[in-house]
């Protein structure tokens, strides 16, 4: 009896044990399932927020003049026309002005990118007299507010005298205002938009990887240049994605310097979107300011569509080089 009665209880056991597995189970499947509806939800949210300013856009873009006033229609018009963007490529002279555009930021981020690496490196790799305190000046770039320094900025470049050269061979200062001089200096200088943000950027990449490598290269009888560019720059190539995408986004969107040194609205198209409204309402007396407006989203269109192209090609390695400068270092 007592055998049969240990038997009993331990085939109690064994089905009380499969009981509590599978509540357990259900409960741990249940909480998984409400935690990625929660995230679901969270992200859906978080998307709305960003993504809605420019779906809104882009369905406004597409509106006709008879769906400004209508009550009932929002995000889908009911008769939807391309005449606003037509009328928006016609005044933003959008082959041309884009051309110009990515010209001036192709050779901007060109520049931003070799200098702001060789910074990065030199930081990274190098001991020389006041290197903190240099580096410390490269920290204050990226934290200080390019507003305090545009009457500086403003009045150096309208009487632009480097050491008295250009009175000694001019007879005067040189004003670089309404032309891209300014932020060519100052981007090979490595003080233009950013600069200081993207030697960091590489900085932290190149103290990450191995010494060794260098080393190799000097015991092979590499030089400095060799090392650098063959080397040590070839393996940098997420974080040079990286400030390529953030450099060419931001000059290609940079309204501030574009306006403190009066460069012509035909060189910049972020800048010629600026005038659009005032443009076609002056150009085609279009009086009404909610007719207007209608143009301005398609030409936000136009001008959001060359960028975002670059960064869907570049956006595996964008990513890449964002997560390698963070975690470096």
């Amino acid at each position: 009896m007592k055998v049969n009665e240990m038997v009993l209880s331990i085939r109690r056991l064994n089905e009380d044990t499969v009981l509590i597995n599978k509540r357990s189970r259900y409960i741990h499947k249940s909480k998984a399932i409400l935690f990625s509806l929660f995230k679901f939800f969270i992200l859906v949210g978080i998307s709305y927020i960003i993504l809605g300013p420019v779906i809104g856009i882009i369905s406004n873009s597409f509106y006709s003049s008879t769906d400004v006033y209508n009550p009932s229609v929002f995000l889908f018009p009911l008769r939807p026309t391309i005449e606003n963007y037509a009328l928006s490529y016609l005044r933003l002279d959008y082959w041309k002005t884009l051309g110009f555009t990515m010209l001036y930021t192709g050779v901007i981020t060109v520049i931003q990118v070799m200098i702001a690496s060789m910074a990065g490196y030199g930081f990274a790799r190098f001991d020389f007299p006041f290197k903190g305190l240099l580096f410390g000046c490269v920290i204050i770039t990226i934290v200080l507010p390019t507003h305090t320094i545009m009457l500086p900025l403003y009045q150096h470049f309208r009487n632009w005298d480097p050491m008295g050269l250009a009175s000694l061979f001019t007879g005067g200062p040189v004003n670089l205002l309404s032309s891209e001089a300014p932020m060519v200096l100052m981007t090979l200088f490595g003080v233009g938009l950013r600069s200081g943000l993207f030697i960091y950027i590489f900085r932290q990449f190149f103290r990450g990887l191995p010494k060794e490598i260098e080393e190799a290269a000097f015991i092979d009888g590499a030089g400095m240049r060799y090392t650098y560019f063959r080397i040590m720059l070839v393996n940098a190539i997420p974080s040079v994605v990286t400030v390529t995408v953030f450099s060419m986004v931001w000059q290609y969107n940079d309204m501030f310097y574009s306006r403190l040194f009066t460069v012509p609205s035909g060189r910049n198209i972020t800048f010629r979107l600026s005038t659009i409204q005032a443009t076609i309402e002056f150009v085609d007396r279009v009086r009404d300011p909610m007719i207007s407006q209608l143009y301005v989203y398609s030409g936000v269109v136009l001008v959001l569509l060359p960028i975002l192209i670059v960064y869907l090609f570049l956006q595996k390695y964008f990513m890449e080089g964002v997560e390698r400068s963070g975690i470096v270092g």
